[in-house]
């Protein structure tokens, strides 16, 4: 069941919404789902240069084992 959400906006962020949403052919509503959707994806998620980058560096790589190792053993102490 769609929510309903209420948005304050100054009036030049509200005209580059409603500016964009028109030049899509789309609901105002419907261009700020899409947008925070894909916002949310690019930030939740790397890309595979990233990835690339991370599983080449062994350092990283053996400081995550040994982390997942410690964790499962329930060594070391929890940091909110």
């Amino acid at each position: 069941m769609p929510s309903t959400i209420t948005v304050r906006l100054n009036d030049e962020v509200y005209r580059r919404i409603k500016d964009f949403a028109q030049s899509e052919r789309r609901a105002i509503s419907n261009f700020i789902e899409n947008a925070t959707l894909s916002y949310i994806e690019k930030s939740a998620f790397m890309d595979d240069l990233e990835m690339m980058e991370i599983l080449n560096n062994k350092e990283l790589i053996n400081r995550i084992r040994k982390g997942s190792k410690d964790a499962k053993e329930k060594k070391g102490e929890f940091v909110e």
